[in-house]
């Protein structure tokens, strides 16, 4: 890249003279204030003008792009001269990540420094180390003596780092739609998109005009089809920490609650709701014949290094395929082997009080899937039947291959589908190549486009939905660092101002 501005450092303060939108050259100096430095933000522009970058979803995977792209502008401009125009969008009213699963006791699956930034540059100020710095923790951190942060405190650095953007993100902002630029002539080719956005407060509808738009909207909660999608006593684990203390008001009563799944969020979910309703029975359904350790040594682990999504992108589909099967051991269906002890030590000292299995408050019921779900209309509390199937692989005994239970709540920690950015990109299927009848994303990231009718200025980029192409870090933390580095370069970098 080239130069983007200059920077001096004067007695260890650190000034920049970014050259904003009007061309005026603007002083801003880093300082502390309330435990983060005060940055040299991105220039906010106004909606009407045609923006550099416009991303939709202001989670994880834009901060870190939000990050990269601060600190190119640490050293480099890489726009005409300028400080690119640059916007986020979030439907949520603030940053947060993963809210409804900040449990008490629940840690990192991953080391700190698989950050928003140590791995593409350790020197940045937004690392884990510098924020706990920043917020004096460091020697008491480090006298913890492991490299798993819990998770609320995960949450409070990456909220850390989405302060020094404020500027620059419009929160409340649900996107409807990625249209084309109207052109007079069918010959013109596209050079920009525009978003449309509704804000949640009123209601109003908003257009924005972007020449490079990355969807990084993450997941949306995935409900089986036996389950009613309106039930308001159905709740997926992303709403656990909301909606249960409103649906299961009273501590002390004797509830029944189902949890469904068999990964970390269901047993980290079992767990809390052994401590938060004591008197309740509690049921984990699991389609599995055990709830199974994650793989996380340190060959396997490999999987997940930066350059590991070189080699799996260039691999055939087929063999893309096997490997993420052979893989996911190490993300899916899978719970950390501390927490699993800590489960089995709860389920022995019931059993050391009732040895008589069928009267335990908590209890796991494998091999089983839920076929039904009806209200019970007979009941005043508005309680669910469950329709359960035993599914062992090796049968079941005469007369139990199907219960019936009835609960208060069915929690779901059932994943996630990543699939949001096809309806979003409805109206721009016309401008893929004509052999394609799927969004196929490069290894940049950036789709592929017919270039006789989009600019190759232009460009559609998908975060967070490419695992089969990408490999299984895409949908993690692992490799934000890296990949925010990757994007800022591939849209502002020299490659993309040679047109190449």
């Amino acid at each position: 890249m080239s130069p983007f501005l200059e920077v001096k450092t004067n007695s260890g303060s650190i000034t920049c003279k970014p050259i904003c939108e009007n061309g005026e050259n603007t002083l801003l100096q880093r300082s502390e204030h309330n435990g983060f430095l005060q940055k040299p933000k991105l220039c906010p522009v106004e909606p009407q003008e045609i923006h550099n970058l416009l991303c939709i979803g202001f989670g994880p995977a834009s901060l870190a792009i939000a990050v990269a792209l601060n600190d190119a502008l640490d050293n480099a401009n890489c726009i005409d001269g300028k400080q690119p125009k640059v916007c986020f969008l979030e439907k949520q009213h603030q940053f947060a990540w993963h809210a409804g699963m900040l449990l008490p006791g629940s840690k990192m699956q991953i080391s700190f420094i698989k950050d928003l930034a140590t791995l593409r540059d350790p020197r940045s100020e937004f690392t884990f180390l510098n924020y706990l710095h920043r917020h004096h923790r460091l020697v008491q951190f480090s006298n913890l003596g492991t490299f798993l942060p819990s998770r609320a405190e995960f949450e409070d650095y990456l909220r850390w780092c989405a302060d020094h953007f404020t500027d620059v993100v419009e929160y409340g902002q649900e996107v409807l739609e990625v249209s084309p630029k109207e052109v007079s002539e069918p010959s013109t080719k596209i050079d920009y998109f525009l978003v449309s956005s509704r804000n949640i407060h009123d209601g109003s509808v908003s257009m924005r005009k972007a020449r490079n738009v990355v969807i990084a909207v993450g997941g949306q909660p995935h409900i089986p089809v036996s389950f009613p999608s309106d039930e308001p006593r159905v709740i997926h684990s992303s709403q656990y920490r909301s909606r249960v203390p409103t649906l299961l008001p009273d501590k002390t009563s004797s509830y029944s609650i189902a949890v469904v799944g068999s990964g970390q969020s269901a047993a980290e979910i079992f767990r809390d709701l052994h401590y938060k309703y004591p008197s309740a029975m509690i049921s984990l359904i699991i389609r599995d014949t055990a709830l199974r350790p994650s793989d996380d040594s340190p060959f396997v682990n490999e999987i997940f290094d930066p350059e590991r999504t070189d080699h799996f992108y260039n691999g055939l589909p087929a063999a893309r395929a096997d490997a993420l099967r052979a893989d996911r051991g190490t993300n899916y269906s899978v719970v950390r082997l501390e927490l699993l002890e800590q489960i089995y030590h709860d389920l022995y000292e019931q059993r050391v009080k009732q040895p008589d299995e069928a009267q335990w408050q908590r209890r796991i019921l494998p091999s089983r899937e839920i076929t039904h779900v009806t209200k019970d209309e007979g009941s005043k509390c508005g309680k669910l039947s469950l329709t359960i199937k035993n599914i062992s692989p090796l049968g079941s005994p005469p007369g139990s291959d199907q219960e019936m239970l009835e609960v208060d709540a069915v929690i779901l920690a059932t994943g996630y589908v990543r699939n949001a950015h096809e309806k979003m990109l409805k109206s721009l299927e016309h401008l893929r190549p004509q052999a394609d009848n799927n969004w196929r994303v490069r290894r940049d990231y950036k789709v592929e486009m017919d270039r006789s009718k989009v600019s190759a200025d232009a460009g559609i980029w998908l975060q967070g939905c490419n695992e089969s192409t990408h490999g299984l870090s895409d949908t993690l933390l692992s490799t934000l660092a890296t990949r925010g580095g990757e994007m800022v370069d591939s849209i502002f970098g020299t490659a993309h101002a040679n047109g190449e």
